[in-house]
């Protein structure tokens, strides 16, 4: 009677497991994509994609700020580290709890100081969608050689279903360098980027840039002109969180 009792309890206890497992991945999925919130003349652009967030604010085309890291989904709540904030550096390496909800297109934030609204504007469902970090680069001579980078010194490239934003920081150092993003397509074979926000240099929001891209391995080869017009042929490798 006791095993009985135990075999039971156990088979509960796995299932209470499963369902909570089950919850807490149908909440990481509906919070991944790309969301938006125009807030007066100021523009929030917030990706979740692949356990890495990015949240960056323009006015119009001036770059205001950028911050972002790793989170994963925990008790209703987005549990954060912050890799990088480009208006407050003293951030780096401490961590956010932040209670949210999803339902259809609409993401409520509970922040300390007020809730926040955002509305989706895509789900992170494309082939290009994840987050890349550049590990090989051709040389003059044609070759593809591989980069290691060495030290905390890191450069991501977070693409949704529609949105890209790359972002060079040294976590390390609590240092930001830069950061760009905007609209993207990826349609045979060529890759097509709008600049939407760019911290260097507000007079490049509004241009767009082709690239050919291709798909091969597992890994993302990239190749093309600069904007400056120097070739360039990347391969970028998925980020394992």
């Amino acid at each position: 009677m006791i095993s009985k009792f135990k075999k039971i309890s156990a088979l509960f206890f796995l299932t209470i497991l499963c369902m909570a497992s089950i919850s807490v991945q149908a909440q990481t999925t509906a919070l991944a994509g790309a969301w938006q919130l125009n807030e007066g003349n100021n523009q929030h652009h917030l990706f979740f994609q692949d356990g890495y967030f990015f949240h960056t604010v323009q006015s119009g085309s001036q770059f205001l700020s950028s911050q972002g890291g790793t989170y994963e989904v925990k008790n209703n709540a987005i549990a954060a580290t912050i890799l990088y904030d480009a208006a407050d550096s003293t951030r780096v390496g401490s961590a956010m709890n932040v209670p949210f909800s999803v339902a259809g297109d609409k993401l409520v934030l509970q922040m300390p100081e007020a809730e926040v609204g955002f509305t989706r504007v895509d789900d992170g469902k494309a082939p290009l969608a994840g987050v890349w970090r550049i590990t090989g680069r051709a040389g003059d001579d044609g070759k593809v050689a591989n980069i290691h980078q060495t030290g905390t010194r890191q450069t991501y490239k977070l693409l949704t279903g529609t949105k890209f934003q790359w972002v060079a920081i040294d976590p390390g150092k609590k240092q930001f360098s830069g950061t760009g993003g905007g609209s993207y397509t990826f349609t045979n074979g060529k890759y097509t980027e709008k600049i939407e926000f760019f911290s260097r240099d507000a007079s490049r929001v509004g241009a767009s840039l082709t690239f050919d891209g291709k798909l091969q391995d597992g890994h993302w080869h990239h190749s093309g002109l600069s904007s400056k017009g120097a070739k360039i042929y990347e391969v970028w490798s998925r980020v394992n969180k």
